[in-house]
């Protein structure tokens, strides 16, 4: 009875969701892949403090994953891996013969040799760690620079601490129904016991202990927002205090840079706090849209691809990048780019093109593997899925013969 109780006032407190998806959390997940890839491009450190895609993308991951909870915990978790999993045994089907075929040798690996290396693989079948891969291999017809596998394979951490969060959040979403605020914090006061190394994990574990810490807070955030729990928050109180959680993890930021100074990625304290009050403040003033409003509508079939093929982009999107370069390099030998003044034109506009060229070789990955994520889902496959309904023509009815005439 009690229980019965409890679930009826969390249901009472819930603020009313429409019905379909809410065009403002789909347009906050299109900024963060778009942000993720200027990133990895340009390697801007401020871009971390602009917006803190990693984790926005936890945050909204966390709400849907509040949302599908209502149904058995099992086959939620069942649903998501399956979700996940193929497009992963697509990118590790392409990258691993890539990096065999570049001389990569798992046997003599010094970072991955032995029975455990072999087990380690089984990360690109499920991202339960961190895949192997070389620092440094060789590539066909040696187009890409010897680090391609480590900028390729490097991002998959995400889906490695996704999954464990899937894993975690029937324990997370019981205990955020019973203490929402001691669950809610409890990531930051991790992040802040291994941020300031008072206790430090070595390896992969650490690595694994650390995401935890540092985007937990912003996917039990999620829990809040679906919840009803964020918006009983006075919105001046919430906003306030982001505030000073932000101001602090730019603080800490400051005597704590890293190699590219502002780059929180490599401060996870700052990283922290500086994305759980972005966050905050982000879904306090979610205005759950059923559909973009004045001139975001011209955004809307973007938003909508981008959010059908959301693990698609994010898998291919830094061998992409460097994919651009030996299509770059084809340029020099052009006739008309062959004086001096022309070359060195190229070469001080070549991040620019890179840019310019990436968003095609994504769209192209779109087509190539993207169906792949509506097979997972058990959608029937679609190239394109912009939004864009097919119009029908329908076939004229034929006349009635009229008797006599």
């Amino acid at each position: 009875m009690t229980q019965d109780y409890a679930a009826g006032q969390r249901e009472a407190a819930a603020p009313p969701k429409a019905p379909g998806r809410d065009r403002y959390l789909d347009l906050l997940r299109s900024l963060a892949l778009v942000r993720v890839v200027l990133y990895h491009l340009f390697g801007w450190a401020w871009l971390t403090v602009l917006f803190p895609s990693m984790g926005v993308m936890f945050a909204l991951a966390g709400s849907l994953m509040a949302r599908s909870l209502n149904r058995p915990a099992l086959s939620v978790i069942r649903g998501r891996l399956r979700r996940l999993l193929p497009p992963l045994w697509a990118f590790g089907a392409v990258v691993l013969p890539l990096m065999f075929a570049g001389g990569w040798k798992l046997s003599e690996d010094p970072d991955h040799s032995g029975t455990w290396g072999l087990l380690e693989l089984v990360n690109y079948v499920i991202p339960i760690g961190a895949p192997p891969y070389p620092w440094e291999t060789g590539f066909p017809k040696d187009l890409l620079e010897s680090t391609w596998a480590d900028q390729a394979v490097g991002p998959l951490w995400y889906l490695r601490a996704y999954l464990w969060f899937v894993l975690l959040s029937p324990l997370l979403l019981w205990a955020f129904r019973r203490v929402p605020w001691a669950t809610l914090l409890a990531p930051l006061a991790l992040a802040a016991v291994v941020g300031t190394g008072l206790v430090t994990i070595p390896g992969e574990l650490g690595n694994a202990v650390t995401d935890f810490a540092v985007y937990g807070s912003c996917w039990v955030l999620g829990f809040a927002h679906h919840e009803g729990v964020l918006a009983k928050v006075p919105r001046y109180l919430a906003v306030s205090g982001s505030v000073l959680v932000m101001a602090f993890g730019l603080w800490w930021a400051s005597g704590h840079q890293g190699p590219d100074g502002w780059d929180l990625n490599d401060i996870p304290l700052a990283q922290a706090a500086w994305s759980f009050g972005f966050v905050v403040i982000l879904l306090q003033y979610s205005p759950s849209w059923q559909e973009l409003p004045g001139r975001l509508a011209r955004w809307d079939k973007l938003v909508t691809l981008s959010n059908n093929r959301a693990v698609t982009i994010y898998l291919w999107h830094n061998l992409l990048i460097m994919a651009t370069v030996p299509i770059i390099d084809q340029a020099y030998n052009l006739p008309f780019l062959q004086s001096d003044r022309a070359v060195a034109a190229l070469d001080a506009t070549d991040m620019l093109w890179m840019f310019v060229l990436v968003w095609p070789l994504i769209g192209v990955a779109i087509v190539a593997f993207g169906w792949i994520e509506d097979l997972a889902a058990k959608r029937r496959p679609r190239l394109w899925p912009n939004g864009t309904k097919k119009r029908r023509t329908k076939r004229p009815t034929p006349a009635t013969p009229t008797h006599g005439a």
